[in-house]
Parts: C-alpha cells; structure tokens; sequence
C-alpha cells in the first residue's frame, strides 16, 4: 500500500482549527472558580458573621473555636500568633478544600481554564514539554484519596448541623424547640449536595468497591458501589452544585447574622 508522510507541526498557543467557541467554556470555568476562590478566601478570614441562632456556616464547620455555643473547645486559644488575624475558618478548610482541590474533575476543569494546559480539545497549549502528575508539585494530587476521609467526616458534622438547625432557643422560656427556618432548608440542600459530590467520587467507588474479584459476594458492598457509581454519572453537575450550595450556604447565615436579610420560620 502507498503511503504519504504528513509533516505534523506542534500548534501554537491557541491555535485550532476548530469553528466553535471553544473558549467559552474554559472561560466560564475561570470566572466562577475565582469567584468562589475570592468569595470563599474573604469568608474565611472574616471571623465574624457565620452564626445566626442554630445555623453556623459550613465555612466554619466544625467551629473548634470561637465565641459561639457551637464552639467545640472554647474561645481563641493563646497559641495563636498575634501578628494574624484569628479566624476558626483558617483551622478546618484545608481539608474540604483540598478535596475539592484535588478532585479528578475539578484538575481538568483548571488545568484547561487557569493553565491552558491545554485550552480546549485541538487547541494549541502555551508549552512544548508534558509532565503530567509524575513530578513535584502535581504528584500531590495523588493523595485525593487520603482528603476523601475527611471529607466523609465533615459531611457527618455538617448533617449534625442541619440537626441542631431544627431546634430554636423560645425567646419567652429560654428552652428549644424544634422548627424548621428557611435557614435550615438551606443546610439541608447543601448537605444533599455535598454527599452526591463526595459520595459519587471516584476515589468512594473504589473504597467500596476496591479489593474484590467479585462484587456479589458483598451484597452490601456492590450496593454501596452501585449508589456511587449512579451519582457519578452526575459527578460533574454535582461538582457545581455543592460549589454554589456551599458558598450561598455561607452567604445566607452571614447576611442572616448582618441583619441584612430576615430568616423566615416554617413550622
């Protein structure tokens, strides 16, 4: 057979032939990425604002210290260095974060939005080299699998959360009784949000499903595997939906604490 040889030249930064708008996309994913970064960063630092009655913000969620009845261990501790602001939020949200951070889709979404790496399918990358995850620092994100336990474990905390959200000091007694605010809906649909994220990851599927030739001889096991594998099929959608559900969560309680917006009751 005759055959021809086709002289292949690396693409440019951004060239394609490609007649779409492919940039559109990656575009998107840059804007609200830094928009949470940004939003989510200035929260953290705050220090103030992530109670209102029984909701606490998932910011601060496990709230180890602060001024607060939902405080795990009492107010600031001394250790903390004068020269930084304390912040409660500065102890636990390296490990939601990182999870998130090292999320198999959250790595493709910026690579291609903040990296370029590459901008879209058949579309010229800014570098000639390939690294890949094999070499410092992104050989880190190896170790999603190990944040995936802490993350299992603040969704515990967070659900305990939306159980204390249901009981609301009586003004008149000083006693709880049990309610449902809008707030606590608001709690709630988060908490559904980030269990369909984390529970649909890859890293859960294996955990579950990891280690056996056959499936069927747990019958708990391959139940628990399929449920994942069901959320998975969605991991990208739930991916966002946790993003927004986590920081409007952390608006609500805040803007609720401010006075700026009334928590309405249900029941």
């Amino acid at each position: 057979m005759a055959s021809v040889e086709v002289d292949l030249k690396p693409r440019r930064f951004g060239e394609t032939s490609r007649r779409d708008a492919w940039w559109a996309q990656s575009l998107l994913v840059f804007l609200v990425l830094s928009a949470f970064i940004v939003y989510a960063t200035w929260a953290a630092f705050q220090g103030n604002h992530y109670e209102h009655g029984p909701y606490l913000s998932p910011f601060y969620s496990p709230l180890l210290f602060g001024n607060s009845t939902h405080s795990w261990f009492g107010p600031q501790p001394t250790w903390w260095p004068s020269a930084l602001p304390f912040s409660a939020a500065l102890l636990i949200l390296w490990a939601p974060g990182g999870f998130r951070f090292t999320c198999y889709y959250y790595r493709g979404a910026y690579y291609k939005a903040f990296w370029a790496d590459p901008p879209a399918c058949a579309v010229g990358e800014p570098r000639k080299s390939y690294i890949g995850e094999r070499s410092f620092p992104l050989i880190m994100q190896n170790i999603h699998r190990y944040f995936l336990y802490f993350a299992l474990l603040f969704l515990v905390i967070l659900a305990y959360d939306v159980y204390q959200a249901l009981w609301f000091t009586d003004a008149a007694t000083g006693q709880k009784k049990f309610g449902i605010g809008v707030g606590t809906l608001v709690l709630a649909v988060n908490v559904i949000c980030l269990g369909s994220y984390t529970l649909g990851c890859h890293s859960f599927r294996h955990l579950v499903g990891g280690y056996l030739d056959h499936l069927s001889l747990s019958p708990v096991r391959k139940k628990a595997y399929d449920c994942s594998s069901c959320l998975n099929r969605w991991h990208m959608r739930w991916a966002w939906f946790s993003l927004f559900s986590v920081a409007f969560a952390d608006l609500y309680v805040r803007l609720c604490s401010m006075g700026v917006w009334s928590d309405w009751r249900i029941l």
